[in-house]
């Protein structure tokens, strides 16, 4: 009797906790947005979006309160560049659909489109979800071409159709690893990058089918894929880690203004940091770089992202893919080096939301976007504290992964195990 009473209480927090429309109360709430930071503040969620962030501590019928009194509500996470949904656990027995051949099905890369690929099932997604990472930019991490074909935004809920936003980015390099794979010098990548761009301008307008007859370099695929990107609808991310590259890469934005370019890794961009604040591009970076692991990396310091921040540039912070859950830790070390606190902040939440487009949904605890939402134990920047619940469009996710798995399983008492826990 005991046991099906116990399942019975489970069985009705389980309904409350995923209720349609939810107040959230008491908490100390960074919207992210006009709002700014709200004390003791009360967020109405209804039919899966944010209604309103109020001080009122009246609650409107018909909604599920959860006290977060003494806890810190922010917007969720967002992965700025990833291969979530892509990839699975190290030494999978399967095909890594982040990496591609290079085949002539597209001549420069352009046109691979990973939406096609993601795979929520990934035992990476709930792995990271629950440390508050609730939306993710996912791409290729190779290809071995001039650009890394096109990226997608996912959601890291339950839904069966996760992408927010597809061709939300392409990527290229322009460090060692795209000179590599390019003609084997920065003088050749340079060239070719710039044809690419030459030449998709030129097809911009026109009507190209299977059927017209093109005699450009690129192939028709690629001039599709790259329409966006020179008409400024489509970020173009460009790898550049030494500062002479950033700085080829601000000449790029003068020679096509239109482009809305943004450096990614950008080991040594506090060296140009003005000259990137005036030319409007932003940063996606690791501010836990500061070791010169290759030549592009003399200059990497972990007061990377406050001089940037100091200057003006736009930081997004998150760019892993096993571990992107260690994004506030990273953002954390950030503040510690220099970056203020709300800098940080907004370099997991808002910042990549803008970058990618997709502000008008998530990014902030604002009406009308997704509730997307984590209530921490405490500062989410102090490695101290975690996300105690994770809210993805209006609905309390499960706290448990893989890992949460293999921790209950090994902390069992011994003597409660049949056999050793090797064999269960």
């Amino acid at each position: 009797m005991k046991t099906i009473l116990t399942a019975i209480a489970a069985s009705l927090l389980s309904a409350s906790a995923f209720a349609q429309n939810i107040a959230i109360v008491h908490g100390t709430v960074h919207t992210m947005g006009k709002q700014g930071s709200v004390e003791n503040a009360t967020i109405l969620v209804k039919n899966g979006k944010i209604e309103k962030v109020t001080t009122s501590d009246k609650i409107p019928a018909g909604y599920d309160v959860i006290d977060a009194k003494g806890k810190v509500v922010t917007p969720g996470l967002m992965g700025v560049y990833t291969s979530l949904g892509l990839v699975e656990v190290d030494s999978w027995a399967g095909t890594v659909d982040s990496t591609a051949d290079k085949l002539p099905l597209s001549t420069v890369g352009a046109a691979y489109d990973s939406a096609y690929a993601i795979n929520m099932d990934s035992t990476l997604i709930p792995v990271n979800r629950i440390e508050g990472i609730t939306s993710a930019a996912t791409s290729f991490s190779y290809t071995g071409q001039l650009f890394k074909g096109q990226g997608s935004v996912i959601s890291m809920g339950d839904s069966s159709d996760p992408v927010l936003k597809a061709h939300a980015f392409i990527a290229t390099e322009v460090g060692n690893a795209g000179a590599d794979h390019t003609g084997g010098s920065r003088a050749v990548l340079w060239v070719a990058l710039e044809q690419a761009l030459n030449e998709a301008e030129y097809a911009k307008g026109k009507t190209i089918t299977p059927n017209t007859e093109w005699h450009g370099s690129l192939t028709k695929a690629d001039i599709a894929a790259l329409q966006d990107v020179i008409a400024g609808k489509e970020p173009l991310l460009v790898d550049a880690r030494r500062a002479a590259d950033i700085r080829q890469v601000i000449a790029l934005k003068k020679r096509h203004p239109k482009l809305k370019l943004v450096v990614l890794k950008g080991i040594e961009a506090w060296r140009v940091a003005e000259e990137l604040a005036a030319a409007n591009i932003p940063v996606i970076l690791d501010p836990e770089s500061n070791l010169p692991y290759q030549f592009d990396e003399l200059g990497a310091t972990l007061a990377n992202a406050g001089r940037l921040a100091k200057a003006g540039v736009e930081v997004s912070i998150g760019m892993e893919t096993h571990n992107i859950r260690l994004a506030t830790q990273n953002a954390g070390n950030a503040v510690a080096n220099g970056m203020p606190w709300d800098n940080a902040m907004a370099a997991l939440t808002i910042n990549p939301a803008k970058l990618y487009g997709v502000d008008k949904q998530i990014g902030s605890l604002e009406a009308g976007k997704r509730a997307d939402l984590v209530i921490w134990s405490g500062d989410p920047l102090e490695v101290t504290e975690a996300a105690e619940k994770v809210m993805i469009d209006g609905k309390f996710i499960s706290m448990e992964s893989r890992q949460t798995k293999l921790r209950d399983r090994y902390l069992k008492n011994a003597k409660e195990r049949a056999t050793p826990a090797r064999y269960q």
